[in-house]
């Protein structure tokens, strides 16, 4: 039953390669994704291991969503294959825990959002974040330097916050785009993540832009954004582009038509000590990894954990093998 997942993640990782060994036209045209730096710079050989590099501790960390895990996972092994001292401290909790995290020295590195990232750290309200994704990876790099911390190259894959119906609540409302919800909002109930009640991609932002006031919201573990919908306890829920939940429950995507939720590539972001240390390898591990993480890739991976019920760590061990970076 898996099969045509396998193959179609297959069939992207080689169409990914392809283009890589063949070179690309001038790619300013998709710089809202903000994808074609690190595609381009890519190497397509695996990972080569370095004993230099086993002086050199790692910890990564993540956040604590499936998303997040597997990307931890697939940042650690990848840096074991080069030869580093990598050990892991997954699922720490939302962004603010995680940046505490990596400022005390308490892990290395980990994936994050640029959108997030200027949001919830760097001062920016929705409006002012830049929509063009370069753009904003190079306003969260600065912020992050002002840290002392590193944005490395950024993912192709984006994973946006994005409001979700069933198509059943959309027929029936006439809902199309995220305004259509103003003549209705007072009669639904909506469920995010418990921090998104003080998130301007969230519950504050669709208060503060769109003007929505909702009938109730309710915090709800990122796990289950998805099932409180298909169960009929939510009305509206907060879920990510990259969940592969939105096509097999047929969700309606409403279209953000006042541009509220920002560019969110992914970047690691490490102590810049740390970075020092590792030497240049470290860089490149990154550059290969992330050549393969598109939007495509990025679901198939989630899919795999959140539908076929695998680990972060067997998923992680997958993708790196299916990509050629380890053997």
């Amino acid at each position: 039953m898996r099969t045509p997942r396998w193959v179609a993640l297959l069939m992207v990782l080689v169409v990914s390669l392809a283009l890589g060994a063949c070179g690309s036209d001038d790619n300013d045209s998709s710089g809202d994704n903000g994808s074609s730096s690190s595609a381009e710079q890519a190497p397509a050989a695996g990972i080569q291991k370095n004993d230099k590099n086993s002086s050199t501790k790692l910890v990564i960390g993540s956040k604590n969503f499936t998303e997040q895990k597997v990307l931890g996972e697939i940042y650690a092994q990848a840096f074991t294959a080069a030869g580093y001292d990598v050990t892991t401290q997954l699922n720490l909790g939302d962004e603010k825990t995680a940046l505490k995290a990596l400022e005390a020295g308490d892990i290395s590195a980990y994936p994050e959002y640029t959108g997030t990232a200027l949001l919830s750290f760097f001062g920016y309200t929705a409006d002012k974040i830049p929509k063009n994704g370069l753009i904003a990876y190079a306003k969260a790099k600065e912020g992050f330097a002002k840290k002392n911390l590193t944005a490395l190259p950024l993912t192709p894959f984006t994973s946006s916050n994005e409001v979700a119906v069933t198509k059943e609540t959309a027929d029936k409302y006439g809902l199309t785009k995220i305004s259509d919800l103003s003549k209705v909002a007072s009669k639904l109930t909506l469920y995010g993540s418990p921090e998104c009640r003080q998130r301007l991609d969230c519950l504050l932002g669709l208060e503060k832009v769109y003007g929505l006031k909702f009938k109730k919201f309710v915090p709800v573990d990122i796990a289950l954004r998805h099932e409180v919908l298909s169960k009929g306890q939510a009305d509206v829920s907060i879920v990510f582009t990259t969940d592969p939940q939105i096509k097999r429950e047929g969700e309606v995507l409403l279209e953000d038509d006042k541009g509220m939720f920002p560019p969110y590539n992914s970047t690691l972001v490490i102590r810049d000590d740390v970075l020092q240390k590792a030497g240049p390898d470290l860089e490149k591990v990154v550059t290969q990894v992330n050549k393969g993480l598109t939007d495509a890739v990025m679901q198939e991976l989630n899919a795999r954990v959140d539908l076929d019920k695998k680990t972060p760590d067997a998923v992680a061990g997958e993708y790196l093998k299916e990509s050629g970076l380890t053997q």
